[in-house]
């Protein structure tokens, strides 16, 4: 079995990813184009897969200054603890040089410890409107173009 590690969206299967990310208890509601559209809009991305399946994500949100922001890491259970969640951060944050990479989880503290990340604060949040209701052509904004 052949394990890579993809930074390009090219040849996603949303659907595929949606169905896994089911079984494996990590979908947060997000439809297949949502999840395009959420990966597409990112700073970085990384997908892994065995051979063809998709068995791990990772992206980043930045303003590619000084904020940078990790979500949606996941490992498929039955490949945990072979470092891929580490190898995933690494990519990401080897395009971070200079920014304050901050992220938010309740289950994986001490993970994110072993990769170097260190406790702060509280989060807090703030859902706006109803939850993945979007409205349209809001998504994401080229440089230098106002709407």
């Amino acid at each position: 079995m052949s394990i890579s590690y993809r930074q390009t969206l090219e040849d996603v299967d949303w659907e595929a990813m949606k169905a896994i990310l089911q079984t494996d208890d990590f979908d947060n509601g997000r439809t297949p184009a949502q999840l395009a559209t959420s990966f597409a809009n990112s700073a970085g991305t990384c997908i892994v897969y065995a051979d063809e399946q998709i068995i791990g994500t990772a992206r980043v949100l930045s303003d590619g200054v000084c904020n940078a922001y990790v979500v949606d890491v996941w490992t498929l259970s039955s490949y945990r603890n072979q470092g891929i969640g580490r190898r995933m951060l690494d990519l990401l944050l080897a395009d971070l040089q200079g920014q304050h990479v901050y992220l938010f989880t309740d289950d994986m503290v001490e993970f994110y410890q072993r990769v170097g990340f260190v406790q702060r604060g509280t989060g807090m949040e703030r859902v706006v409107g109803e939850w993945l209701v979007n409205q349209p052509d809001r998504g994401h904004r080229e440089q230098g173009i106002d709407e």
